[in-house]
C-alpha cells in the first residue's frame, strides 16, 4: 500500500511531539517539509531522506510527497503544531484525490494549546483561533472575524501576528479589538514555544498594541472573565460558581 502520513510535530521540542507522531516518522522512509520544520526533526531521524521546499511552495512540497508515496516509499509530510491547523493536511487530501495513496493525518499539539500551557490557562472557555496573515485571506475578512470574536466575548489565540512585511498588523488588530474590549483586558504572548529561548509575557490589551511580536509569537486575548492568578493567565470556566 502506498502510504503518506501527514504529521503534526507539535511546537518543536521532541517532548512536545505525540507518541503517534513519533511512530509515524519512525515508520517512514522519506520526510517532506518546510526547511525550518525539517531542521527540528532531522537530528531525531538522521537516516531518513528529506524533501525540502521553501515557504510559499506548499503545493510543490505536497506534490513531491505524493510522488514519493506513489512510488511505494512510505512518506511523511510534516507541519509544525497540528497538520490540520494552518498546515498541510487539507492541501494533501485535495491533491491526493483519485490517487493510489492512502493518506493518514496524525494530529499534533498546535501553538494555541502549547502556548496556552506556557501562560497558564487562557483558553479555559470558548475561544477562536485567528491568523493575521493576509497572504491567503483578505484583511477585510480578518478584520471582520476579529470584530465578531470580540463582540462574542471569545478568548482569542492569534497566529502570525507580525512579520517584516506586516510589522503593524498586531497594532491594527488591537485597534479593532479595542472598539469592543476595554484597554485593560488581560492578554499574553509566547515566543519560540517549546524551543530554545521560549519567553512568556502577560500584559493588557493596551500594552499588547506595542508588543514586539514576530512570526514565532502566538498572542492570547482573554475574555471578560480572564484574570492573572499568581502570575498565570487564567480564564475561568465557572466551576467555582456551581
Amino acid at each position: 500500500m502506498n502510504k503518506l502520513y501527514v504529521v503534526g510535530i507539535g511546537p518543536g521540542d521532541p517532548q512536545g511531539m505525540t507518541l503517534r507522531a513519533a511512530r509515524a516518522l519512525e515508520a517512514c522512509e522519506v520526510i517532506a517539509g518546510y526547511g525550518v520544520y525539517v531542521d527540528l526533526v532531522k537530528p531525531l531521524y538522521p537516516d531518513k531522506e528529506y524533501l525540502v521546499t521553501p515557504m510559499r511552495q506548499e503545493a510543490e512540497r505536497c506534490r513531491l510527497a505524493l510522488a514519493s508515496a506513489s512510488a511505494g516509499r512510505t512518506t511523511a509530510m510534516i507541519s509544525s503544531g497540528d497538520a490540520g491547523v494552518y498546515g498541510m493536511a487539507g492541501l494533501i487530501l485535495e491533491m491526493a484525490e483519485g490517487m493510489d495513496v492512502a493518506v493518514e493525518v496524525v494530529p499534533g499539539v498546535t501553538a494555541a494549546l502549547s502556548g496556552a500551557a506556557a501562560l497558564g490557562a487562557p483558553l479555559g472557555h470558548d475561544f477562536a483561533v485567528i491568523s493575521l496573515s493576509d497572504l491567503l485571506t483578505p484583511w477585510e475578512k480578518i478584520e471582520s472575524r476579529l470584530e465578531l470574536a470580540a463582540q462574542a466575548d471569545l478568548c482569542l489565540a492569534i497566529y502570525n501576528p507580525a512579520s517584516h512585511r506586516r510589522a503593524d498588523y498586531l497594532r491594527r488588530a488591537c485597534g479593532i479589538l479595542l472598539r469592543h474590549i476595554g484597554p485593560d483586558r488581560v492578554c499574553g504572548a509566547v515566543k519560540n514555544i517549546g524551543r530554545e529561548g521560549e519567553t512568556t509575557d502577560i500584559m493588557t490589551l493596551r500594552e499588547l498594541a506595542d508588543y514586539p511580536a514576530d512570526m514565532f509569537t502566538t498572542v492570547f486575548v482573554g475574555n471578560s472573565q480572564t484574570r492573572v492568578v499568581d502570575g498565570k493567565m487564567v480564564t475561568p470556566r465557572g466551576y467555582k460558581n456551581v
